[in-house]
């Protein structure tokens, strides 16, 4: 089951300020040393010929391995899985921090067709283990513990039993896949060079969304306008890479007969359709008594007759514009963290102190945040953009929760580490809840407790209604990228009909916001990833509540929780 880790993209990274101490750098060392490391051509090599032994060895015979066979052909593939993706974590990784150097574009190109190539003959490994009957599998399961162990994942392996095609169509579809990730470099590349003119000063994006958080309010409409001006002029290249991503997932699906667009990712995700739409359902249902409510609550808050788009994320009347320098972020997040549990605290703090940070805003690098799980012999990299805001400390709380969740998940091995999206954003936000938490704990006075339960409450809903708006736009792009080709001008329709029923009739919406879906990774990267952030809010709700509850031994299961992973 080769599979290549790619980054968790996180949306509504902010970003902001000077001084604000050192920020660390990422050390990739721990992968590879450089690009022409030896030890990055061994490995290379070592590939080519293990992934040919593997076919030589098992090609045409999976259906002959009684269980201790089986569970040694899983080993082997957990191994090829790690080798594979120990490389294209460290390519992936140089380049989301430059991803305007074309030396690092061919590195990491190079990589990819290099891994592709080598790992063509293991796609027969997948389609066999789908015509093994499921009573033979049960009965190795009950003869072999070991091997049992993995049913979580072959489970999720069969699932796609119905919809897998001929060994030959499967083999042209992976060679092909190179050219469906150029689509996603060119949108990394295009995002990562725009610039941005703001009251004379020429920024990237993440500092231009950065302020759409200032307490100045024309500061906040400039920022906006500069935006959707820099976006309408490229919007041609966002449509052609949304409107190809769209129509090759459709040839994709309809030859794998799945029944919508989001199949798929429901698939992969372990999860029904019925149980995600029900999940859409209910946030829509409560778009009147949370975000409408709540901007209402808000334009009176501003002093407004009428909210703008610059207005969703602006700071209250009575907070204090204040920069948080790196040592403070740190410091909260990690005393949140220690409070909750010494462990939790142990595992969190090598992220500061031995290079798994990349922190700064720096021209080229890669908007928003992530945590990058790599591979389960070496740790995850964590990517901000830290700028000193508030929220900014959030995403690093944020990042952190999933860093300490793929930690503890490593052990499980390359097969069983991750978990479905559905559980994948549990443990972020549970950070994200912890420091909030000792924040409020720590407020000076009514005023300061305020300002950060307003400021929660936006986060939430960026987290569950926002996200749900996303997963609705996307629902909508799909369904109409399979009637025909889709102008700039018919996306921006779409994008605009989930915005005005997920914010509300307090605002207005200016003319350019319908260029805003152009930004989106997710979009992008991952399609229909974005109803898992919904999940793990709710999720974290519920098992926060728990906590308050009965506190005694929650830790010791959350942390079995997290060190599940995927089984």
């Amino acid at each position: 089951m080769i599979s290549f880790p790619r980054p968790v993209r996180d949306a509504n990274a902010q970003g902001g300020a000077d001084n604000l101490g050192h920020l660390p750098e990422w050390d990739l060392s721990d992968l590879y040393k450089g690009e022409d490391a030896p030890e990055l051509i061994r490995d290379l090599d070592w590939l080519e010929s293990a992934c040919a032994e593997f076919a030589r060895d098992y090609e045409g015979k999976l259906d002959t391995l009684d269980a201790a066979g089986l569970l040694e052909c899983i080993v082997r593939d957990e191994k090829i899985s790690n080798i594979a993706g120990r490389i294209m974590s460290f390519a992936s990784l140089r380049y989301y921090q430059l991803t305007t150097d074309p030396a690092r574009t061919k590195f990491l190109s190079d990589c990819q067709e290099k891994i592709t190539a080598y790992t063509t003959p293991l796609v027969f490994f997948t389609l066999e283990l789908n015509r093994i009957s499921e009573d033979k599998l049960t009965a190795m399961y009950a003869e072999n513990a070991d091997l049992a162990r993995y049913k979580p994942s072959l489970n999720r392996i069969r699932a796609m039993k119905p919809h897998q095609l001929s060994d030959e169509m499967e083999k042209f579809l992976h060679d092909m896949g190179v050219v469906g990730d150029a689509w996603e470099r060119l949108f990394d590349e295009t995002i990562a060079g725009l610039s941005f003119e703001v009251a004379g000063e020429t920024l990237t994006i993440e500092g231009t969304l950065n302020l759409l958080t200032e307490q100045d309010r024309d500061t906040r409409e400039a920022a906006t306008r500069e935006l959707a001006r820099v976006f309408g002029e490229n919007i041609r290249i966002f449509s052609r890479v949304h409107n190809t991503a769209a129509k090759e997932k459709e040839v994709m699906d309809r030859w794998r007969n799945m029944p919508s667009a989001q199949a798929g990712r429901h698939l992969s995700n372990d999860v029904e359709a019925e149980v995600v739409e029900a999940l859409r359902d209910a946030v829509v249902a409560a778009y009147p008594r949370l975000s409408h409510r709540y901007y209402e609550l808000k334009r009176k808050w501003l002093g407004l007759d009428r909210m703008q788009v610059w207005d969703r994320n602006a700071p209250l009347p009575m907070e204090l514009q204040k920069t948080v320098d790196w040592d403070s972020a740190r410091d909260i997040v990690m005393e949140a963290y220690n409070a909750f549990d010494p462990r939790m605290g142990e595992l969190a703090e090598p992220f500061f102190s031995k290079g798994w940070i990349d922190a700064g805003v720096k021209p080229g690098k890669a908007p928003g945040a992530f945590a990058h799980p790599t591979v389960t012999t070496v740790h995850p990299y964590v990517m901000l953009n830290y700028l000193g805001k508030p929220r900014d400390v959030m995403t690093l709380a944020h990042e952190l929760g999933h860093g300490v969740h793929q930690r503890l998940a490593a052990d499980q091995g390359e097969w069983l580490s991750s978990t479905p999206l559905t559980l994948a954003e549990t443990a972020s936000v549970f950070g994200e809840m912890l420091t909030f938490r000792k924040m409020l704990d720590k407020a000076a006075s009514p005023q300061e407790r305020k300002v950060l339960l307003a400021g929660k409450v936006e986060d939430m809903i960026n987290t569950v209604v926002r996200q749900i708006a996303f997963y609705d736009f996307e629902c909508k792009l799909h369904a109409a990228r399979r009637e025909g080709e889709l102008t700039p001008e018919d996306i921006g329709a779409l994008w605009m009909s989930v915005q005005g029923e997920s914010l509300g009739p307090a605002f207005d919406f200016m003319e350019g916001y319908d260029t805003f879906w152009a930004y989106i990774p997710h979009f992008v990267h991952s399609p229909f990833y974005v109803y898992a952030y919904a999940f793990g809010d709710g999720l974290v709700n519920a098992l926060y509540a728990v906590y308050e509850e009965n506190p005694d031994g929650f830790q010791d299961k959350y942390f079995d929780m997290l060190r599940a992973g995927g089984s």
